[in-house]
């Protein structure tokens, strides 16, 4: 999970962008990437739910920190030592914004599922993307989005609002995520700042999380889902985005991830028997095409 520059409804990773690649020059490999990308972080977030009922939340969270902290910190090498005030400042907020937006959006996972968390995640994106905005075009988008949202969220005799509200809070932090992300990127070279951020993170876990396996002992099955969640939803979409980025445009990039919440229903149907009605079906085609909608014109607004 990382930002570039622009309003993009996903995350790039920062300093990934690089000079622009050659049109039509490794297209079919970049989308296999990002489809697998895409597949491997809700594969990731629905094994992950199969360690809950033993570990929690909490602890799988922790473990996927932990092993977000061994790929970033092997990939980037960041040196820690060598930063500055004003380059740390940045990279602390980062740091709590992943920790917070991880086990909020686990949390809401477990209790309201894995499509209706992770739609209404991607509200945090959109919300960067169309901010300021007076465009009719992206105030009908917003319209759209909001008037999903209320169907997602109707009253019934299953609502979870906590859950609910943990999505909500896990979208809030993403959105704060862009936008740290844009400054750690512009105050320290490459992936320096994501590593540092994801490294810090790991570290305020630590305690939690051992007080939670020490208490939950997990299962081998368990100790592996959740082994397997870090795996699959931090290290093969980090890796698989950064190639990806090589081979297609960020802008391309930001819209194609714009289908994470279709992949993410479709994930919590097959793995874990998570049925969505057709209204929320429904809502969740109307979030994405206005997802799509804000990235896809965005670059005409930007400078």
């Amino acid at each position: 999970m990382q930002t570039d520059t622009s309003p993009t409804s996903a995350p790039l990773p920062t300093g990934a962008d690089g000079p622009p690649p050659a049109r039509g020059t490794g297209r079919g490999a970049g989308v296999a990437l990002m489809l697998g990308s895409g597949l491997s972080n809700q594969t990731g977030a629905s094994v992950a739910a199969l360690a809950f009922p033993v570990i929690g939340p909490t602890g799988v969270v922790a473990v996927r920190q932990w092993v977000a902290a061994v790929v970033l910190g092997a990939v980037a090498r960041p040196r820690l030592r060598h930063f500055t005030a004003a380059q740390w400042r940045p990279v602390l907020g980062l740091a709590l914004v992943f920790a917070g937006m991880n086990l909020s959006l686990y949390t809401a996972i477990d209790r309201i599922g894995l499509g209706l968390a992770v739609t209404l995640e991607f509200l945090g994106p959109l919300t960067v993307a169309l901010a300021g905005s007076r465009r009719p075009l992206d105030l009908a988008a917003a319209g759209a989005a909001a008037g999903a949202v209320a169907v997602l969220v109707r009253p019934t005799p299953s609502t979870d609002y906590p859950g609910i509200g943990l999505a909500l809070l896990a979208a809030a932090c993403w959105a704060c995520y862009i936008l740290l992300n844009r400054t750690v990127g512009a105050r320290l070279p490459g992936l320096e700042g994501s590593a540092a951020a994801a490294i810090v993170s790991a570290v305020l876990y630590l305690p939690v999380g051992v007080w939670v396996l020490r208490h939950h002992p997990p299962t081998p099955t368990a100790l592996g889902c959740a082994l397997a969640a870090g795996v699959l939803s931090s290290a093969v979409p980090f890796l698989a985005d950064l190639m990806a980025l090589r081979r297609v445009p960020a802008h391309f990039f930001g819209v194609f991830m714009s289908v994470n919440p279709v992949f993410a229903a479709l994930v919590g149907l097959a793995v874990l028997g998570q049925r969505l009605d057709a209204l929320a079906w429904l809502a969740i085609a109307v979030i994405v095409a206005a997802n799509t909608t804000a990235v896809a014109t965005s670059r005409r607004r930007t400078p």
